[in-house]
């Protein structure tokens, strides 16, 4: 059956055919609201529609039209509309969308005003002068598209989508290149990876300074660009080795917060600000909140805001939402934003490997790392027998490794070290060490790594039966997926949330960015059902401490609070609810 992700690639086509074609915008805009709500959905909406299809009316978005469209493409592989839309556009022109900054309006544009079909066509239109001639293709968009399509022929067949965690840090290495540029006020990166998104397509570098020639020659002169794809005063743009384009915007310092919440996004996001501006007769872009022109075409009145992201927002008359809720249309502007959790915030890691298993790090080193950040307790927690690529533990080595653990515990007294394990939680939901054993450990961590294509009816009950285990602390990774690789687990996510909401077991955030499970959509489930989740970095090596940060911006942009994340509670307020959780067995294991 389809996964959410492709029935949100079917609305997405249907969307960009039919604006392809003009269709009433509208209708278009409906499909594309219903591919948002099925990608973000965390039911499984294939199983949803099999079982009741009439329930996929319940779901905000999905109209009697599109939700008829979704059982279409359950039941018979194939929805007649985009098929038949299909056959009415010229195969190249969706070619045409992949280029940056080209939209389905554009290629309307284009095929039906310059009879454009596809990429080489467009390429001709340009040099011909055909494009010019057309209203709003004026001579700095049209520079754009050749930018777009050197882009788009550079990168040949690379990904089109990168890990969080693989962009930020190279975006992280330019802008210090950049901070040490002279006249350079502020830098900093935008779009999807400063919203935290899972992935990124390209990166957005911004930088107000007063020298432009001399942040551009810093920038152009970085080794790991592998091609110059644009560079004028204000703006340049390159890919990087390894086919990430990357785009610097350089603005004058007094507009830098205007800049950098237009560059933030979302697209969703900026037309909420936007239209919040008209309503207070005023106007919002890249270059600052102005007071409306005196005519309909008449230039802007005065500067109202600019500088910073906060003086526009509460120009606006709304508090400042931070980015990792810019995602949809405004989240909730209106009212303050809650304690949402931090890094800062994070004093405990419940899920680390040692040498023992498969990590890097001996005890006394993993533990030397956690007194480092700051933490006041760590939980090592090496991999279960059943685990046997990862060099699992059988239950006599076990026994030796948390004895080692605790003769470890005098070496440091800052730090409180517990005794646990990532244990596996097998295909039918019972767990890979028997109760006695598991009742030896201070933290379990419950995880699948095997049959990860399960049917999601079967996924569901494999984890509802770990989650009433009581002697289990928290669901690791729940869906197994690795981003850009497998799928993993498609759960219902529900009734996951609500099992652990009543069990008082946390379901994990872990923070490596090849996993980011559980995923935003998620978090928002388990914030809603009241349910606990731990954010850990899922310790194998010392680099690894690092990727909090990834864990983190994925728990934000699910709304967690600091209040119902377990790694930010005092110790006493952690050891009580470890202890209490392994009080109550008997009265439910599952074995």
């Amino acid at each position: 059956m389809p996964t959410n992700a492709e029935i949100a690639a079917s609305l997405t086509a249907i969307a960009d055919l039919l604006d392809i074609t003009g269709a009433n915008s509208f209708k278009v805009n409906a499909y594309r609201k219903a591919a948002r709500v099925a990608e973000s959905e965390a039911q499984d909406l294939a199983t949803l529609a099999a079982a009741d299809p009439s329930a996929l009316r319940k779901i905000e978005g999905f109209g009697e039209s599109i939700a008829a469209k979704i059982v279409e493409q359950v039941t018979t592989h194939r929805i007649a509309e985009l098929e038949r839309l299909r056959g009415e556009v010229p195969s190249g022109l969706l070619e045409l969308l992949t280029l940056q900054g080209v939209g389905p309006k554009t290629v309307h544009l284009f095929w039906s005003k310059a009879g454009v079909t596809d990429l080489a066509s467009l390429k001709s239109a340009i040099d011909s002068g055909a494009l010019a001639s057309i209203d709003r293709m004026g001579e700095k968009t049209v520079e754009n598209l050749r930018t777009a399509i050197a882009a788009r022929e550079a990168a040949g067949a690379q990904p089109t989508r990168f890990r969080l965690g693989q962009a930020v840090p190279i975006a992280e290495s330019m802008l210090a290149v950049l901070r040490s540029t002279r006249g350079v006020h502020r830098a900093a990166f935008a779009g999807s990876a400063r919203r935290g998104r899972e992935t990124v397509g390209d990166l957005d570098l911004l930088v107000s300074c007063d020298d432009h020639d001399a942040v551009r020659q810093a920038f152009l002169s970085l080794p790991f660009i592998d091609r110059v794809l644009a560079h004028g005063d204000t703006r340049c743009a390159a890919l990087l080795v390894g086919g990430m384009q990357v785009d610097l915007r350089i603005v004058d310092d007094e507009v830098f917060g205007a800049a950098l919440l237009y560059f933030t996004g979302s697209k969703d996001h900026n037309v909420f600000l936007r239209e919040r501006a008209i309503a207070a007769k005023m106007r919002l872009n890249e270059y600052g909140l102005h007071q409306a022109p005196e005519g309909t075409d008449g230039p802007v009145g005065a500067l109202v805001a600019a500088r910073t992201e906060e003086s526009i927002y509460a120009a606006l008359g709304l508090h400042v939402l931070p980015p990792e809720l810019r995602e949809i249309h405004g989240g909730d502007c209106e009212h303050p934003v809650p304690d949402l959790v931090d890094t800062a915030h994070v004093r405990a890691e419940l899920h680390a490997h040692t040498t023992a298993s498969d990590g890097s790090l001996t005890i006394h080193e993993l533990a030397s790392l956690a007194v480092s950040r700051g933490f006041h307790t760590l939980a090592i927690t090496d991999h279960s027998k059943a685990s046997a690529q990862a060099n699992g533990l059988s239950v006599e080595r076990l026994h030796r490794h948390i004895d080692a653990i605790r003769a470890a515990q005098a070496d440091f007294p800052t730090l409180r070290l517990l005794a646990g394990s990532e244990v596996d939680i097998l295909a039918d939901g019972r767990l890979d060490y028997d109760d006695d054993t598991l009742a030896l450990l201070d933290v379990v961590v419950a995880s699948p790594h095997a049959a990860l294509r399960q049917e999601p009816a079967t996924a569901t009950k494999r984890l509802l039966r770990a989650i009433a285990h009581p002697l289990v602390h928290i669901i690791g990774h729940p869906t197994g997926r690795i981003l850009l690789g497998r799928e993993g687990l498609a759960p219902d996510m529900h009734e996951v949330t609500a099992a652990a909401a009543e069990s008082g077991t946390a379901l994990e955030v872990n923070c490596h960015w090849s996993r980011l499970d559980l995923r935003d959509i998620h978090v928002k489930l388990a914030v809603a059902a009241g349910a606990l989740v731990a954010i850990d970095c899922d310790i194998h090596g010392a680099e690894d401490a690092d990727n909090l940060r990834y864990g983190v911006a994925t728990a934000r942009r699910g709304g967690l609070t600091r209040q119902s994340c377990v790694n930010t509670w005092e110790q006493s307020a952690l050891l009580a609810w470890l202890k209490d959780k392994k009080s109550t067995r008997g009265a439910g294991a599952t074995r």
